[in-house]
């Protein structure tokens, strides 16, 4: 585990492999080894992978004030920058990590060959505000109730009710989050990345998942279109199509940044 000295930030980063740069980015209430420590290997045998925690998650360390989708795309970019690896490297963002992911491939576009969205949007609208409040208020009255509810939305329908009943609940018991989750949520509850999208020259695939009850794939539909000739493929899954469908998730991801 690495340590990158940014500014006033301390950025925990992890390499694996040998090869070109792949750098994965979480999403909220999450972190690299959460998101991405099964699938790490699956990549490792041609890239060097780099998972980086942004602020809230691992062992980042920031000023601790309110996030932004640019602060973490620095905090991102630092990462990127002190593992050595030859850029530009492939980037795969994960729902809030697919906007930090956009924003870098946005503000500093060299330093980025391939570009992957996964269950990302573009504008928080009122409808995920309502959801993000809730979130909110959950996690401060109840942190266990709040593993409840984001497992019973997280997860597809089909894949909880053909886990059972007591995989479920050893999904919901191994479900944790860091304590700056609530900071991230707040960021989840303003994000606004569409000034940015346009900016973006980066070959992007984006994918969505149809039975995402997160962040609906309409939403993911609408961040593709932003994106000027970005390629669109959907899976059938719920939001976690990270532990949904890693194959076909695997798949798409190697097949694109090759």
């Amino acid at each position: 585990m690495r340590y990158v000295a940014n500014a006033t930030d301390l950025v925990e980063s992890a390499t694996a492999g040998n090869g070109p740069g792949l750098v994965l980015v979480h999403g909220t209430g999450g972190d690299a080894e959460s998101n991405y420590g099964h699938l790490v290997d699956r990549f490792s045998d041609r890239h060097t992978v780099i998972t980086p925690n942004y602020s809230g998650s691992g062992g980042t360390k920031d000023s601790g004030g309110p996030l932004t989708v640019e602060g973490l795309a620095r905090q991102v970019e630092a990462a990127i920058v002190d593992s050595g690896v030859p850029g530009p490297v492939a980037v795969v963002g994960f729902s809030l990590g697919a906007g930090v992911a956009a924003a870098l491939a946005a503000v500093r576009p060299e330093m980025v060959s391939r570009l992957v969205l996964v269950a990302g949007w573009a504008i928080t609208g009122p409808r995920q505000r309502l959801a993000f409040d809730l979130w909110r208020r959950l996690w401060s009255a109840d942190p266990a109730l709040f593993a409840r509810f984001v497992t019973a939305e997280g997860w597809s329908p089909a894949w909880l009710d053909g886990a059972g009943d007591a995989a479920v609940e050893r999904t919901v018991a191994e479900t944790s989050f860091p304590e700056g989750i609530r900071r991230q949520i707040d960021l989840d509850a303003e994000l606004d990345i569409s000034a940015l999208l346009p900016e973006i020259t980066t070959p992007t695939l984006v994918i969505g998942a149809t039975r995402d009850q997160m962040v609906p794939v309409t939403y993911t539909r609408q961040l593709h279109k932003a994106i000027r000739d970005s390629r669109y493929e959907e899976l059938d899954s719920g939001h976690m199509v990270i532990y949904e469908r890693p194959d076909e998730l695997v798949e798409l991801i190697r097949d694109f940044i090759v």
